[in-house]
């Protein structure tokens, strides 16, 4: 085979996009450091409690930076003592401030939160109309320069600075070739950024310390903002599709715009905004980013399970059930296992339900089991790094495999010695010794005298 036959079904590579890099509570930000995932709050921030668990809990799961409400002087006054026991507990995940209106004012007037935050976020869309836009956008910028802090400068369709997109559709109105009325928005989405982050470094804010945002909730409009802000800024970008929305929906979405994006290198930290249900997990948003950028391998976080999705050979659902079983087992293992065996994030299992393309499909895997099918043997053969090592039966084939996955990450990734059911079976062949020719038996027809 040629070079050329080779050529087109070579990997792709993601060149990331170059950008300054920006440290948030240590965080690194851009400048070729790893895709940050990040997640908000939903939490009344008066209420401390709530919102430390909260916060703990989003930084569990593997949230790198927790962004919080501060809205009001009772929350600002409560920010400090959130980090205060978040310390006490161990988690030192950085917080962001979100503010918007009054973020002038609650950041002069309650210093200790200005100093508790690792970055404050600032909407150039409301911090102030008409001539109390610039003085009050340059106290919170003042702020991050006296405290040392970092902004991201975040820009909303929902709340973009109507006098600038004003002023742009009347500039458009006299243009001999006009835009259409969405091409304007998004070009005064990118100018608002841009003009803010301008701004930001002409009062003393230093470039590396400012990351931009421009969100909407349409796919195609937020490639297209995204990709028109790389090309004009070398800022760290942080990516984001706003009011996502529900379950799938939002699921779908977010993933449909921020993999495109990502894969042409632009975005340097995440956040999917999914809707919970009610009284739903807030974590999920986490897992959703994370799963992201470990299947477009650009981080690992967790071993991932590779499983079939059944068909007519499958009618049983234990397949299905082991799958999520182990996926669940190793999701819970991970925050001990990553202290102590680094690299098993980077470990993969495949759950299969039939022979059609389980045993290929677990040889793949570092570790993989094929499930018997309908009307198939009731056997379950277990391969190990691409070699078969043990077959399981019998009822309790899903806690001998979970066993297995364990053995298998001490051994591999903690140096233990392997278990036996990790080795390779060894197939024995039995070789029988030659015999002396005057030790063979003679032909039968010696016997009969010839005939």
């Amino acid at each position: 085979m040629t070079e050329l036959d080779v050529s087109p079904l070579a990997r792709p590579l993601i060149t990331r996009r170059q950008t300054r890099k920006v440290f948030v509570g240590g965080i690194a930000i851009g400048g070729g450091a790893p895709i940050v995932v990040q997640s908000m709050t939903n939490t009344d921030t008066v209420d401390v409690a709530g919102t430390v668990a909260q916060v703990k809990a989003l930084a569990d799961a593997g949230s790198e930076l927790v962004r919080i409400t501060v809205n009001t002087a009772e929350a600002a006054a409560a920010v400090p003592a959130i980090r205060e026991r978040l310390d006490a507990l161990g988690c030192d995940v950085p917080l962001i401030g979100d503010f918007h209106f009054n973020g002038h004012k609650l950041l002069s007037n309650f210093p200790d939160c200005a100093r508790a935050l690792a970055k404050y976020r600032i909407n150039p869309g409301n911090v102030g109309k008409g001539s109390k836009h610039d003085p009050q956008f340059a106290v919170m910028i003042e702020k991050a320069i006296e405290h040392g802090k970092p902004v991201r400068i975040g820009v909303n369709w929902g709340s973009l600075d109507q006098e600038l997109l004003a002023s742009m559709m009347d500039e458009n109105a006299k243009s001999t070739r006009p835009l259409d009325a969405a091409q304007v928005m998004r070009e005064a989405m990118v100018t608002s950024a841009i003009r803010s982050a301008t701004f930001a470094e002409a009062l003393g804010l230093p470039g590396d310390r400012i990351i931009l945002a421009c969100k909407v909730s349409g796919v195609q409009d937020l490639i297209a903002i995204y990709t028109e802000l790389a090309r004009r800024c070398d800022y760290p970008l942080h990516l984001g599709l706003t009011e996502a929305g529900m379950g799938s929906k939002g699921i779908v979405a977010s993933t449909s715009a921020l993999a495109i994006l990502l894969q042409q290198g632009i975005g340097d930290t995440i956040r999917i905004s999914l809707t919970p249900e009610p009284n739903g997990d807030r974590t999920r948003e986490v897992i959703v980013a994370q799963e992201i950028l470990q299947t477009m391998s650009l981080r690992s976080f967790s071993p991932l399970v590779s499983a079939c999705p059944g068909c007519g050979r499958t009618t049983s659902v234990f397949f299905q059930t082991l799958a999520d079983k182990i996926q669940t087992y190793l999701r819970a293992e991970m925050p001990s296992w990553r202290e102590r065996y680094p690299g098993v994030e980077n470990m993969t299992v495949a759950v299969m339900g039939c022979v059609v393309n389980g045993p290929g499909e677990s040889k793949m895997a570092n570790i993989g089991i094929s499930l018997p099918g309908t009307g198939e043997v009731p056997v379950a053969p277990v391969f190990v790094d691409g070699q078969k090592t043990v077959t399981l039966k019998g009822d309790a084939v899903a806690e001998e495999f979970q066993q297995i996955v364990a053995d298998y990450v001490r051994a591999t990734y903690g140096g233990e010695p392997p278990a036996a059911h990790l080795r390779p079976q060894q197939k024995s062949i039995v070789i029988r010794p030659q015999r002396e020719a005057s030790d063979r038996p003679a032909p039968a027809h010696s016997e009969r005298g010839g005939d």
